[in-house]
């Protein structure tokens, strides 16, 4: 018997079983680092006694059934989650190929034998597992994380070398007769997995590209917002300050009545209520940010000729941030108006109402506003290909999702019905 082939046989199978476990998502405690030390030990058993008292051919014949399948059942247990366990231990699979390789390319350099292959595997152990450990078993964990679908994707170049080794080298002699399918069905595999992949990362650059971009316009969506809430604000503080000094400005119309000047007491009096007037925030609701942003957009409509009524009740202290409400409000009633200017463009009327209130700590919202009837939905979203339009409606979908909200479109007749519950 070859004490270095059993010593070898020990070190991958620790090895495998080593770093099965750590590709799986576990939180690791003394217990069940216990139960996997005795599945390796119990593994370890049953491959000696099979080996000693039966056959050696027959532990690598049912190896599979002896030490991987019981290993996908205790990692299951232990991380309740069946399909990852079967990765994890496919994936360790494929990772003991790189000892075995690199013994095979010592071997080669310095003419060894098969006595020195197990050697040089043995020798090679510790530094790959270490390695692996360290640098790879936490990127694969972290795929664990993906979705059923990225788990599968990750798991079948290694559940297809599985398959391909036992079936091609230790079920069959096809690999070392060298049948030129056989041979080349890995390679095959390599290529049309790296095809794969160009497809998919360039796919997945297209589209973290489109998220870029609109994550770069809700940016600036929010910076102009927030721009148009501090001079809506400053316009606020000139009001007050025009009503703190009304005092002053009477006293100063009262001493032209006196000196019999009324023209000018007139003129200044025209100056001020225009001041005034061009500073005025309508007072729609007790919430700072949304009545700043509700006066705006009054004031807008009605220089574009749209009706707009707004029935908002709103307190100062609302479930949803300030950024996120300007965001929220400014893009629904930017397309609104939008909507609406389009219509008027076309000799058509448009108006828009406006519902805002809050119950039971919840925050609602409603916008019906006139609309054409060509609009497309795509899962139930409105979608339009014209440039530069469309982000308005993902930054409401983003801002809702961000609180775990609701939200739906629709269009009945010629309204648009947007609402929004978070």
């Amino acid at each position: 018997m070859n004490s270095i082939y059993l010593i070898n046989s020990i070190a991958v199978a620790a090895f495998g079983m080593i770093l099965s476990a750590a590709f799986c998502d576990i939180l690791w405690t003394w217990r069940k680092r216990l139960i996997i030390a005795g599945s390796l030990a119990v593994s370890l058993s049953i491959q000696g006694l099979i080996y000693f008292l039966i056959s050696p051919d027959i532990v690598v014949y049912f190896y599979p059934l002896i030490t991987h399948l019981p290993l996908i059942i205790v990692l299951y247990i232990l991380s309740r989650k069946i399909l990852w366990s079967t990765v994890s231990v496919l994936t360790a699979y494929l990772c003991c190929q790189t000892r075995r390789w690199l013994a095979l390319l010592i071997v080669t350099i310095f003419s060894g034998n098969l006595m020195t292959q197990d050697a040089a595997e043995v020798i090679l152990t510790l530094p790959i597992l270490l390695l692996l450990l360290r640098f790879i078993a936490p990127s694969v964990r972290s795929v664990s994380h993906n979705t059923i679908s990225a788990q599968w994707r990750f798991g079948l170049i290694p559940a297809l070398y599985y398959c391909f080794d036992y079936l091609a080298s230790i079920y069959t002699n096809l690999l070392l007769e060298g049948t030129l399918v056989v041979v080349e069905f890995m390679p095959f595999v390599c290529s049309v997995a790296y095809l794969i992949f160009l497809v998919y990362s360039s796919t997945e650059g297209r589209i973290r590209l489109q998220l870029e971009q609109k994550q770069d316009v809700m940016n600036l969506q929010i910076s102009q917002a927030v721009r148009e809430i501090e001079a809506l604000r400053e316009s606020q503080h000139k009001t007050r300050t025009y009503n703190h000094d009304l005092r002053h400005h009477l006293q100063y119309v009262s001493s032209c009545i006196e000196n019999g000047r009324y023209e000018q007491a007139q003129g200044y009096i025209h100056e001020i209520c225009s001041e005034i007037e061009a500073n005025k925030v309508t007072i729609i609701c007790e919430n700072e940010a949304a009545n700043l942003i509700f006066s705006a957009f009054v004031e807008r409509a009605k220089t574009a000729g749209i009706p707009i009524t707004i029935d908002a009740a709103l307190s100062q202290n609302i479930s949803i941030s300030e950024n996120d409400l300007c965001v929220l409000l400014s893009n629904a009633l930017e397309n609104a108006l939008h909507a609406c200017q389009k219509r008027k463009e076309k000799g058509l009327s448009g108006t828009i109402d406006v519902s805002a209130y809050e119950k039971n700590g919840k925050f609602f919202l409603q916008i019906i506003n006139s609309c054409d009837a060509d609009i497309i939905f795509q899962d139930d979203i409105p979608v339009t290909s014209a440039h530069g339009h469309g982000i308005g409606v993902h930054s409401i979908c983003a801002v809702v999702n961000k609180y775990d909200g609701i939200y739906s479109f629709s269009v009945k007749e010629d309204k648009f019905i947007l609402r929004v519950s978070l």
